[in-house]
């Protein structure tokens, strides 16, 4: 019985290319979660204290919710 190899070595480069797209990508999707995070914050603390209390909030509760 013979045994064929099927796995060929990736090209010359192939690794770091493939890990500096994905650290592209971390740092993109990263910003993207800051960004959604502060737009939160800004939009809960435009609201009323009243606004605030009836969806079960306090003014302290505001930053802990984009972390």
């Amino acid at each position: 019985m013979a045994a064929v190899e099927t796995t060929r070595p990736a090209p010359y480069g192939a690794i770091t290319t493939f890990r500096a797209i994905n650290a592209v990508t971390n740092v993109f999707g990263a910003l993207a979660a800051w960004n959604d995070a502060r737009v939160t914050r800004n939009s809960l603390n435009k609201l009323s204290d009243r606004e605030l209390d009836d969806i079960g909030l306090c003014r302290g509760d505001i930053e802990f919710i984009g972390r």
